[in-house]
């Protein structure tokens, strides 16, 4: 079936705009016409954005392909790509300048807080604005992404556990266990068959219309360019980054913290914001949940591969005491983040709760009070496991859903057939 020329008028509109966004980087890449880290950082944190938005529009073209929760990951793999990419820079160049390692740890326990802080909550808002004062329920298939989340969530507070009596980094057993949980998240995503036409929803949805050949040439174009693109500006945005805040005179470790994260993390919660707008509260928080599915346990477990390659030696990433600090808090709040959509359904109270937290912890940088927020957080969530049996038993049901979850990798690994 063939569409109107008018309907694919817009996607190829939104599509040019967004490679616009990433021009000027790349002419100051290739000419180096300006040396003001200042707009530098603003040139190639817009790339960026823009370079993201393109792999979010791939992704979500590719949904007609491939099951739902497949196309729930990969969207959210590749709306965080340049999440990964600004932080394995930071990892990388950590072996050859210690001071690096902090910077690494910043960027990701800053984007994983923004992603619940201010992702979910606004994307349950504006679901509950839309759609006449209704809570945000989730498909009862997301139990999945829950699950690994908590599997992940989990494994955090042994990594700072451990890298705080012990070896005081994260290691290659942290990338083994986060790999391992990643890959089995996927294996299980792509159980399900394809969901066809009808799950094409968003932006990109007229596209869907091309022909199968087409569609695929098109899928493989919003993957490839824009992926070059992070790869050649990641490196300059980083290190511009933290000269701007030499320059001004604000925390670079701020800076790389949540700058940073807000240009990665704007598309993939703009995608997110887009689908609840339209009522579709299950799709935009399914992206969500797996972008920081994605994040604990990819993204986290790359940091000290990429750093024990360079170093050439199997040694971990070192966490300091403000980084492990920031690891803590990080996930106390995934954990109170689950229990807020462990029976499949967020009011407005809930997102709020997120949001409040997030904001009132933002601008404080002494360790005493980031212990204090990360308390907060696991004080909360064991009042909620004891006061509210709802809550409590889908919790335990969850819990339930992981056991069985890795008894399946047993499974997955055995031959069929007799």
């Amino acid at each position: 079936m063939n569409s109107a020329p008018g309907s694919m008028r817009g996607p190829w509109l939104a599509i040019a705009a967004a490679a616009a966004l990433t021009a000027p980087a790349l002419a100051l890449r290739v000419t180096g016409f300006s040396d003001e880290p200042v707009v530098e950082t603003a040139l190639y944190g817009i790339a960026i954005l823009g370079a993201a938005f393109l792999l979010g529009a791939g992704g979500e073209l590719a949904e007609v392909e491939i099951s739902r929760s497949l196309a729930l990951a990969l969207i959210a793999l590749v709306a965080i790509l340049p999440e990964y990419a600004v932080d394995l820079v930071f990892a990388w160049k950590a072996a050859d300048d210690p001071q690096f390692a902090q910077y690494a740890a910043a960027n990701m326990t800053g984007s994983n807080r923004l992603l619940i802080g201010v992702g979910w909550a606004l994307v349950v808002l504006i679901f509950w604005y839309r759609q006449s004062r209704k809570p945000l329920i989730l498909d009862k298939r997301q139990t999945l992404e829950l699950t690994f989340l908590l599997l992940a969530t989990a494994w955090a507070f042994t990594i700072f556990l451990r890298a705080y009596f012990l070896d005081g980094s994260l290691n290659i057993v942290d990338t083994a266990v986060l790999f391992g949980l990643f890959a089995v998240y996927i294996v299980l995503s792509a159980r399900s068959k394809p969901g066809g036409d009808e799950h094409a929803a968003g932006p990109m949805a007229a596209l869907t219309r091309l022909s199968r050949g087409r569609r695929w040439t098109v899928i493989a174009g919003l993957f490839i360019a824009p992926a070059l693109v992070i790869i050649a500006v990641a490196e300059p945005f980083a290190s511009s980054l933290i000269e701007t805040g030499r320059d001004i005179g604000i925390d670079e470790f701020f800076l790389v913290q949540w700058v940073a994260p807000l240009a990665s993390e704007a598309p993939e919660i703009g995608i997110a914001a887009y689908f609840a707008f339209r009522g579709m509260g299950t799709m935009a928080m399914g992206v969500l949940v797996s972008a920081k599915v994605n994040q604990w346990t990819l993204l986290v477990g790359s940091l000290p591969l990429v750093y024990m390659i360079n170093l050439g030696s199997v040694e971990g990433l070192p966490l300091d005491d403000r980084q492990l600090d920031e690891f803590l808090l990080t996930a106390a709040q995934s954990l109170f983040a689950i229990l807020m959509i462990v029976t499949l359904r967020i009011s407005w109270r809930g997102a709020l709760a997120l949001f409040v937290l997030f904001v009132s912890q933002l601008f404080f940088t002494d360790s005493t009070i980031r212990i204090t927020f990360a308390m907060i957080y696991l004080g909360l969530s064991l009042t909620i496991l004891m006061v509210n049996r709802e809550r409590r038993q889908a919790m335990w049901a969850l819990v339930g859903g992981v056991v069985r979850g890795l008894r399946s990798i047993g499974t997955l690994a055995q031959p069929r057939g007799g």
